[in-house]
């Protein structure tokens, strides 16, 4: 079996994955309580996994049929992995202050799953996987805009609900808009971060693709009986 066909493979699994998570999280945080069903999607780490999920259906089928993804699906697939990458750290972050401060915070299966196993696997098998081209670093700018667009939205939802995804984002928790400009520029700046580290790593080649070159060589040079 030719190794795009088993990452093809690997990227529909992952997918089915996500998408038993994101499911799980919701009637998770439904029995729970801990949030409403009209504001699980106003997280983004879940949009960002839903479009995580599209991504890599998308991704398995061309991994299927081309044996080199488009330019246009690399990038794609950059930026939602900078999105999932960043969402994950951020939850790790928030959780460590939640502890220091003794705030309880629950973490199923599922937030573990989308906050940093997935990420994490997905970027990892992204960089092996045969046929990936090389991201440009325009992506990084780029990477800047969704985070921006769902802060904006969040900011002009939130005082009309009374809620908040995130606690640095409620004026009622932060010290003034200094520590707001702080922490949000802070939250762009590891986003930029995760893209470039993103767009370096495009740019080494795959070993599977140097095994994949190598091989054919091999099996020509040897003698013929």
């Amino acid at each position: 079996m030719r190794w795009r066909t088993i990452f093809g493979v690997l990227r529909l699994l992952t997918a089915a994955v996500c998408l038993a998570a994101l499911t799980h999280r919701l009637f998770w945080g439904l029995s729970s309580h801990t949030v409403a069903g009209d504001n699980f999607f106003a997280y983004l780490t879940v949009q960002s996994n839903c479009a995580l999920v599209v991504a890599l259906a998308i991704g398995g089928v061309l991994a299927f049929r081309r044996d080199a993804d488009p330019r246009w699906f690399t990038v794609v697939l950059a930026l939602v992995l900078t999105w999932t990458i960043t969402a994950g750290l951020a939850f790790a972050l928030i959780v460590w202050q939640a502890g220091l401060r003794g705030i309880r915070i629950d973490v199923p299966w599922s937030d573990q799953l989308l906050h940093f196993w997935l990420p994490a696997c997905t970027a990892l098998a992204w960089s092996l996987t045969p046929g990936h081209r090389r991201v440009p670093w325009r992506v990084v700018p780029a990477s800047l805009a969704f985070p921006i667009a769902w802060g904006l939205l969040t900011l002009w939802r939130g005082p009309s609900i009374g809620w908040y995804p995130y606690y640095f984002l409620d004026p009622r928790q932060v010290s003034g808009p200094a520590e707001f400009l702080l922490t949000s520029g802070i939250a762009l700046a590891i986003f930029a971060l995760v893209a470039a580290a993103i767009v370096g790593v495009s740019r080494m080649p795959s070993p599977l693709a140097r095994r994949a070159r190598v091989a054919p060589v091999t099996a020509q040079s040897s003698p013929q009986g």
